[in-house]
């Protein structure tokens, strides 16, 4: 992973961490920011020197390799610059692009100047790209058209990356609360590197969302494919770190061996049940985090009755 540090754990390298081990892989991760924020707000963000960040990703990659690297908040072109060059040399790894540029609460997470970079410089390397609405409309510098979606998609794919949208509500311009509503005060979403592996495009392509229906869309210009992947709304505030969740998840089952299309579903499938399984957490005053080991909840508690009933 190679991504920033939040102090919350439910975004950023700790969601990162957290989803790819609950998805079968092991995570280890180089820092590229660190960033101060609550529930309700991004309150600064320090960026970790080019050389540290370059070191890190370094290191591991040249003593231990990877099956699959996943970038979530890179922040700055200086950043962007040695990310691509380390991709460009470990060129034969899958590669989950998480172009993170905008938090939950609608901060601004990227550079003005670093927009250009991710484009011109980090698809090239992408298996797939997973932008929510507001990023992809970023990268495509205009709105999304919920008429022509595989024509929007199509063109997020022109580096040969594939991409999946994620949670676009259709009468609110927004990505709806939910399902795979994208992560809420992402703001340091970032890049990790997954032991599994292979590669392929992939950006979060927006949900629509029509009673109570949320739809991601899926397209990977290889195969000329677009798939929806459409799932029922869940009404929660606890959807922060959401697309550095499925991102994670996503390069996880590349590592694994999975093929793209069938690595997306299973994360799908993974995002869903997550933020289901963490819908009802008190978690501060804003934007909480999923439960992404809902597999093991029902062994805690009743490891718990257990030792409450002093057996």
């Amino acid at each position: 992973m190679i991504a920033g540090s939040e102090p919350l754990g439910s975004a950023g390298i700790q969601a990162d961490i957290k989803s790819v081990t609950a998805c079968g892989g092991y995570a280890a991760g180089a820092l590229t920011c660190i960033v101060n924020e609550d529930t309700r707000e991004v309150k600064d963000i320090i960026s970790i020197p080019v050389k540290m960040v370059e070191g890190q990703c370094r290191s591991f990659l040249g003593d231990v390799g990877a099956d699959c690297i996943k970038t979530g908040m890179l922040y700055s072109s200086d950043v962007i610059h040695a990310v691509a060059q380390i991709l460009n040399d470990f060129h034969s790894v899958p590669c989950v692009v998480d172009p993170v540029m905008v938090s939950t609460a609608g901060t601004r997470l990227l550079k003005e100047d670093a927009i250009e970079c991710y484009k011109n410089e980090l698809f090239a390397h992408a298996t797939i790209i997973t932008p929510n609405r507001r990023e992809a409309e970023v990268l495509l510098g205009r709105p999304m058209n919920l008429s022509n979606m595989k024509g929007d998609l199509s063109a997020l794919c022109v580096k040969g990356n594939a991409v999946i949208v994620k949670s676009i509500g259709e009468n609110s311009g927004e990505g709806a609360a939910g399902s795979n509503a994208d992560a809420g005060a992402n703001a340091s979403r970032g890049a990790i590197a997954c032991a599994s592996g292979g590669i392929a495009c992939g950006v979060a392509a927006g949900s629509v969302c029509e009673g109570g229906i949320l739809k991601d869309y899926f397209y990977d210009p290889a195969t000329d494919r677009m798939r929806i992947f459409s799932k029922k709304y869940i009404k929660t505030n606890n959807r922060n770190g959401t697309g550095d969740t499925l991102a994670s998840a996503i390069a996880t089952y590349l590592a694994r061996g999975f093929k793209l299309e069938d690595a997306v579903a299973y994360s799908e499938k993974f995002i869903q049940k997550a933020i289901a399984a963490g819908a009802n957490y008190d978690f501060g005053s804003g934007f909480g985090g999923t439960q992404p080991f809902f597999r093991d909840v029902a062994r805690y508690e009743r490891e718990f009755a257990k030792y409450a009933s002093g057996k």
